[in-house]
């Protein structure tokens, strides 16, 4: 049983930094795509950014330059560095997975099997 749970989330100011802890168990197959996912109140979900088996990486443009997402195999945990934050990150973070994959994205979620119940960032200006 594939299980995904967040850790790391809170409040911060503007310009402030966070860590975002995914712990991963039950996935078997070395082939492996995880990724990060938001949703800010009343708003549709969006992806933020992904990793793969092969640390492949990939980020929305509203992120890529301030957030760097990472894993540690060793210790089954996925990660998302956030820096530079700004209100409109504020949300619900969740962390995702598919395994086995065949396109690793986050241009939707449809193809995410695996879904962890979320972790609130909030920033405030």
């Amino acid at each position: 049983q594939v299980q995904l749970v967040e850790s790391g989330g809170g409040s911060v100011q503007a310009g402030g930094s966070l860590r975002l802890s995914c712990s991963v168990s039950g996935i078997t197959q070395d082939n492996y795509c995880v990724s990060w996912f938001r949703q800010a109140p009343g708003k549709q979900r969006e992806g933020v950014a992904y990793i793969t088996n092969q640390d492949t990486t990939g980020y929305a443009a509203s992120v890529r330059g301030r957030f760097i997402i990472s894993q540690d195999k060793a210790m089954n945990t996925l990660y998302l560095q956030m820096n530079s934050l700004k209100p409109e990150d504020t949300g619900m973070y969740y962390c995702a997975a598919q395994s086995p994959f065949r396109i690793c994205s986050t241009d939707t979620d449809r193809q995410y099997a695996y879904w962890g119940r979320g972790a609130q960032v909030t920033v405030s200006s």
